[in-house]
């Protein structure tokens, strides 16, 4: 059976690259006569692949000196938790950006912590934008302000990095990282699951600023104390092996690709081609503000239940999958990260006009 396009906002489609490379080394990793699945993370040879994967991803997203690296479990949903226990250490205080689920997600979880309040929110407008802030949004006394960059559910991202002055900024880029280059060194502490561009499902890299290191409550477990697992090399108990072995491959794809500034370009013709789309006609409604569109997830509606299904299960039988939009908005969702090809936007976008065409609006 041939590939098909997958439209999944995650777990996404890997690299066809990756993929052969990675099946080639299944059964036996260079000259260890064993399958990295296998073998042991003590190892000289796994020691190697994740070192290897670490000066990787510092090469590609340019992470300055004093950062650290860690590659970790749980899910960015463990960070919920954790970026409070680790960081909310001084007034006991951090402010949150809601601009979707994920965000409030984060601010819920953190409110078991401390004093967290809502610097900004468009929950009102069912999340359809990113909202502004400036230096006043925020508290002078927060330990942190949190934000989720990239908004898979409502397809939104941030068109800006808040100003935050002195307080750190705390982003959740689980869904953009590795999208296009972005300034480390403006935030304090970034977070993402691998599963979307960078790895498969199991994996979570934490890129942590080495003065937020060290502070931890005391109640805070082994397994989410930033310190701990940067002091062990991430390897303070077995780390995710596999995904680990995955994003080294993924990085250097990257890397042999051009870097983030052609991996940007490459996504940003993408997403063009299926805006542009949205915006020449009036079958399919973007419920998205134009500024806050993102370049990664991209939702639209017919505004009828009944075609948005029919439209996801047609889509479907031609090869063009999980385009249906998130239980709590319906609709529909094209996932369009790092590994989607042009060539499946372009049949999508072939798709969408065939099936407006046969499905005329009362």
């Amino acid at each position: 059976m041939e590939r098909v396009f997958n439209f999944s906002a995650g777990p996404s489609m890997l690299p066809e690259k990756v993929l052969a490379r990675a099946a080639e080394e299944m059964l036996c990793y260079e000259d260890s006569g064993t399958s990295v699945m296998e073998m042991s993370h003590r190892s000289p040879v796994y020691e190697k692949i994740i070192a290897d994967a670490e000066a990787l991803l510092r090469k590609v997203m340019e992470i300055p000196d004093n950062y650290k690296v860690l590659f970790l479990q749980g899910g960015a949903s463990t960070q919920f938790a954790a970026v409070p226990l680790n960081l909310l250490n001084k007034n006991g205080k951090a402010d949150y950006i809601l601009s979707g689920q994920f965000s409030t997600k984060a601010y819920q979880e953190a409110q078991k912590y401390g004093d967290i309040a809502v610097a900004a929110s468009s929950k009102d407008a069912n999340f359809s934008f990113v909202p502004k802030t400036d230096k006043n949004s925020f508290r002078n006394d927060a330990d942190y302000v949190h934000i989720c960059f990239n908004n898979t559910i409502y397809g939104t991202k941030f068109p800006y990095i808040p100003d935050t002055g002195a307080i750190p900024l705390v982003a959740d880029l689980s869904s953009c990282i590795l999208s296009e280059p972005i300034d480390v060194s403006k935030f304090g502490l970034i977070y993402a699951g691998a599963q979307k561009n960078m790895s498969a499902a199991g994996l979570t890299v934490v890129i942590v600023r080495e003065d937020l290191l060290g502070n931890a409550r005391k109640d805070t477990p082994a397994m989410l104390d930033y310190k701990l697992m940067a002091d062990n090399g991430s390897m303070y108990n077995t780390p995710p092996c596999w995904c680990i072995y995955i994003a080294k491959l993924v990085y250097e794809w990257i890397l042999e690709l051009g870097g983030l500034k052609a991996m940007q370009k490459r996504n940003a013709e993408k997403a063009q081609i299926l805006y542009d789309y949205l915006d020449s006609q009036d079958y399919y409604l973007a419920p998205v503000e134009k500024e806050s569109r993102s370049m990664m997830n991209v939702t639209f509606v017919t505004g009828n239940a009944e075609l948005d299904k029919k439209f996801a299960s047609e889509a479907a039988a031609e090869g063009l999958i999980n385009l249906k939009g998130h239980r709590s908005v319906g609709g529909m969702r094209a996932s369009i990260y790092n590994a989607m090809p042009k060539a499946g936007v372009e049949k999508l976008v072939a798709f969408m006009k065939k099936f407006a065409k046969n499905n005329p609006k009362a």
